[in-house]
């Protein structure tokens, strides 16, 4: 049990890492990036960049992140969750 939940702390840190990374670039005003930040307004991305992270995220965690899934999404935290549940899943 306790080598389960090392896993999933594993994976929900590797899912949140990835996203820091691809969403780095589009910080703005040097602005942190921090699970609450919201993807949407407090970033400089437009919706085929989002669509663009999202492809690469699921690439990355073997995932099929649906589109109405997608419009619910306004947080790191809330894509990194998505990703995880997603992956539980399979």
């Amino acid at each position: 049990m306790l080598a389960t939940q090392e896993r999933v702390a594993d994976l929900g840190r590797d899912v949140l890492q990835e996203i820091f990374r691809l969403l780095a670039p589009y910080r703005v005003g040097g602005k942190g990036l921090t699970p609450q930040t919201v993807i949407s307004t407090g970033l400089a991305v437009d919706s085929l960049t989002i669509m663009d992270v999202i492809m690469e995220l699921e690439d990355r965690f073997d995932v099929t992140i649906p589109l109405n899934t997608v419009a619910e999404i306004d947080t790191i935290d809330q894509l990194a969750a998505t990703v995880m549940r997603l992956r539980a899943g399979r």
